[in-house]
């Protein structure tokens, strides 16, 4: 059923869509969840899942992976140790909650792991380790679209998407980038895949998968129950780059940091600043925050609905909306968690 899914969704039709000013925009401030430990170096993702919140240190001295009670935000446990060990991590990109465990990939190794907190709750116990076929080219995404399979990102260039069984073995890869670039679909085809790194989310609940990328501003909106694809241009437009020995070097601005697909409908995080700009800041010794002050929200169809405005610069998001609230990530400050209502 998945082959033939996605199939569907790689020959189906694909829909152009541009947007400019959102139709609504709203200003929000934040409070902040103070944690009872000092762990983090660069909290780069949140995922919220009933009463506890995992935490991903990008940068984490000792493990990158830390859970806490929601919303106490008190330390239950820590794992994803370090090192080379095979029980350890060289690298973190992303995690996701899947019943009670938490999966980490780890693109340095090539494989992904899932977590589960011990009988005791002050442990991250390692229950299942998957490595990737040698195919799947440097993966720094990943979503479950079912209990086995994964959809991770294509950075050959040949495709978008690929999909991965639970043993980690390629099963196929689907779709394109969408790239009016002609001249780098024809040659550059590994630099223009770097260009257009894009972030992942996909909601089981409704068949959307969505993807925004990390420079310029593009969303893509897979809805894999009636095969449907849609492509969204906002004003910034598609990723600006250079080739540079095979390599893809940005030219036009920091996009999108995060994505979630929601119920309702798709929450990013939106940057918007460009590497001029981050170029000259980096001349004056000026030292800009990281992350972006804006969380776009569109329809399950892209269509653009309101731009929330921040007080801080955040990173990543959680959205639950049943409650109006989402939780995100400030690298910038001692204290890192903050919850917003909307």
């Amino acid at each position: 059923m998945m082959l033939a899914v996605l199939a569907g969704c790689a020959s189906g039709g694909r829909e152009g869509k541009t947007y400019g000013d959102f139709p609504e925009t709203k200003q929000l401030k934040a409070e902040v969840m103070p944690l009872d430990t000092a762990l983090f170096r660069y909290p780069f993702r949140v995922r919220v899942q009933g009463d506890k919140v995992a935490m991903l240190d990008l940068h984490g001295a000792d493990c990158f992976l830390h859970v806490f009670s929601y919303s106490e935000m008190h330390h239950l446990a820590s794992g994803g140790r370090r090192g080379e060990a095979p029980e350890e991590m060289l690298s973190a990109e992303n995690i996701r909650w899947s019943g009670d465990g938490l999966w980490t990939l780890d693109a340095n190794k090539v494989e992904m792991t899932c977590w589960e907190l011990s009988a005791g709750g002050d442990s991250l116990v390692q229950q299942e380790r998957v490595k990737l076929d040698e195919d799947v080219l440097r993966p720094l995404d990943f979503v479950q679209y079912d209990d086995t399979t994964f959809i991770i990102p294509d950075y050959s260039g040949d495709s978008r998407l690929c999909r991965v069984n639970r043993q980690g073995k390629l099963l196929g890869k689907w779709g394109q980038i969408p790239s009016s670039d002609e001249e780098a679909l024809q040659h550059a085809r590994p630099a223009l895949a770097q260009a257009w790194r894009s972030f992942i989310d996909y909601n089981p609940r409704n068949g959307v998968l969505a993807a925004v990328t990390q420079l310029g501003e593009v969303l893509e909106v897979w809805n894999l129950r009636d095969d449907t694809h849609v492509v969204c241009e906002g004003p910034n437009g598609e990723p600006q780059f250079q080739v540079s020995e095979g390599y893809g070097i940005p030219t036009g601005i920091m996009g999108f940091g995060d994505v979630q697909v929601g119920d309702e409908a798709i929450y990013a995080v939106f940057s918007g600043r460009s590497f001029r700009e981050m170029t000259r800041s980096a001349q004056e010794g000026k030292e800009l925050p990281d992350g972006g002050k804006y969380v776009y929200v569109f329809s399950l169809e892209g269509e653009p609905l309101c731009k929330y405005e921040l007080d801080h610069y955040i990173g990543s998001l959680c959205v639950d909306e049943s409650s109006r609230v989402f939780v995100a990530t400030d690298v910038n400050k001692d204290e890192p968690i903050v919850k917003y209502s909307y």
